[in-house]
């Protein structure tokens, strides 16, 4: 069974059919059991069903190992982006394939004793990347390979820093990313990012408004499902 976790916009994806609170070491997690397409699925909306929790204040530790308690055989995350390059304009679907990590505060690692390196080689899994390209393809859309560049938030960038991530190799911006895709690698459990292009990044337009971000996921939250249901079709055979 599959997990998507749920990024802003997107907290209606799916319809809740039994909730499921997680006891972890750092924390209890609610978790929603649904269905896509006659599969079980679990639904984990990262900010709270109401959208009440800012990225740099979710327990990105208690939410991975909340679905790695419940054995789940990989993760789909939704990420809200802006940005960087003209040729990937608002509303476009991309996939993370590497990220740059510019969060400051947040915790490192999962792992509390001794000395751990996790090798972050291929910080994204290549086999539900495949599965998220494939059922793009089938619905006629093309999913571009990025660099995620995440920072601390709450605040948006400036243009100076858009300017910087630009130069050093990233796609696109957002606030998520990172760490939860540390932890998912700690935790062996296989994650992948598709992200939704809300806006060019600071500098690149005028001015940014969470709003507009918001109503452009959930303008885009019908195909984001499809590409993720096709995705877990694929995964599951």
């Amino acid at each position: 069974m599959y997990a998507i976790i749920g990024g802003s916009g997107t907290a209606q994806l799916y319809p809740i059919e039994e909730e499921t609170v997680v006891e972890t070491g750092y924390g209890k997690v609610s978790v929603y059991r649904t269905k896509t397409r006659g599969k079980d699925l679990l639904f984990l909306p990262r900010h709270g069903l109401k959208h009440n929790v800012p990225p740099h204040e979710v327990d990105y530790r208690a939410n991975i190992l909340a679905l790695k308690n419940l054995k789940v055989d990989g993760i789909i995350a939704t990420n809200a982006v802006g940005s960087l390059r003209k040729e990937i304009p608002p509303g476009s679907l991309v996939v993370a394939i590497d990220f740059l990590d510019f969060t400051k505060g947040r915790p490192l690692t999962l792992f509390e004793e001794g000395v751990v390196h996790t090798d972050m080689t291929a910080p994204y899994d290549p086999r539900i990347i495949e599965a998220l390209k494939t059922s793009a393809k089938n619905l006629g859309i093309g999913l571009k390979e990025v660099v995620y560049v995440a920072t601390e938030g709450p605040r948006y960038e400036t243009p100076a820093e858009i300017k910087m991530f630009r130069l050093l190799g990233g796609d696109v911006v957002g606030m998520t990313g990172v760490p939860e895709v540390v932890f998912a690698r700690e935790a062996s459990v296989p994650y992948a990012s598709l992200c939704v292009v809300t806006n060019y990044a600071a500098g690149m337009q005028d001015r940014i408004s969470h709003d507009e971000v918001i109503k452009l996921m959930e303008e885009k939250g019908k195909i984001v499902k499809e590409v993720m249901d096709g995705a877990i079709e694929v995964l599951e055979g």
